[in-house]
């Protein structure tokens, strides 16, 4: 590809993506799977937890609402990307409160294996069909917090009182991610303690980011290294 392809290419990138969060948001998933996956090289033969309530095992398994759990890999694409278009300072904070949060999951996730009981499933829909698979490639550890709520609330709060941002898209923010919280129940993904703890730490970790100057030490070290592997004006 010629210099001019290149420089085109980049342009139309940076016209979605601010060319300050690309490798902050690569590294953002990057994290992610380090601590979903990552995490399992160690825990595979530890004792696992079952913390599931029995208001947990009274809540019934709706396989149809694997559309919203599937789904939010959309919303949290958009919203990602929307919350760091914002400015620069609410990139560095939304950013900054993901990765102090990741470091959360991922101690939880080494100090308290969970686990959770679930279901045969035997029926012969395309939902049903679905679940098998999501069980069969998604094994029944790391439930403690939830990740899907954490993100899922995280996309909520980047937004958040954001008048840059429709109002109807804000208030459908909040209503998908508190439908990806329930799917998580529905899907028996996860128990009711793990979505209360992953939405209440996107919580702390975002406000924690923004009251102790973490999100500004981040967005310096972030900037730097992303100028010299970009070579753009960034900052």
């Amino acid at each position: 590809m010629t210099k001019n392809k290149l420089q085109s290419l980049r342009i139309r990138i940076g016209k979605i993506v601010p060319e300050y969060a690309w490798l902050p948001l690569i590294f953002e998933l990057t994290l992610n799977m380090l601590v979903y996956s990552g995490s399992r090289i160690f825990t595979a033969h530890w004792r696992h937890y079952n913390i599931e309530s029995a208001l947990d095992r009274s809540i019934p398994l709706v396989p149809w609402t694997i559309i919203i759990y599937f789904g939010c890999y959309l919303f949290w694409a958009v919203n990602y990307v929307l919350c760091v278009r914002l400015d620069r300072r609410s990139a560095w904070q939304f950013l900054s409160a993901d990765f102090l949060a990741k470091l959360v999951c991922l101690a939880c996730f080494l100090i308290l294996p969970t686990t959770n009981t679930r279901p045969e499933i035997t029926g012969s829909s395309i939902w049903d069909v679905v679940m098998r698979f999501l069980y069969q490639v998604d094994a029944a550890d790391n439930l403690f917090p939830s990740i899907h709520c954490l993100t899922s609330w995280f996309c909520y709060i980047g937004i958040r009182g954001r008048r840059e941002v429709p109002k109807w898209y804000r208030v459908f923010s909040c209503l998908f991610a508190l439908a990806v919280f329930i799917s998580t129940l529905t899907t028996k993904q996860h128990v009711i303690i793990d979505v209360i703890a992953g939405a209440a730490l996107a919580e702390v970790a975002y406000r924690v980011a923004g009251c102790t100057g973490f999100d500004s030490y981040y967005g310096r070290i972030a900037g730097k290294v992303n100028r010299r592997i970009f070579k753009g004006q960034l900052l």
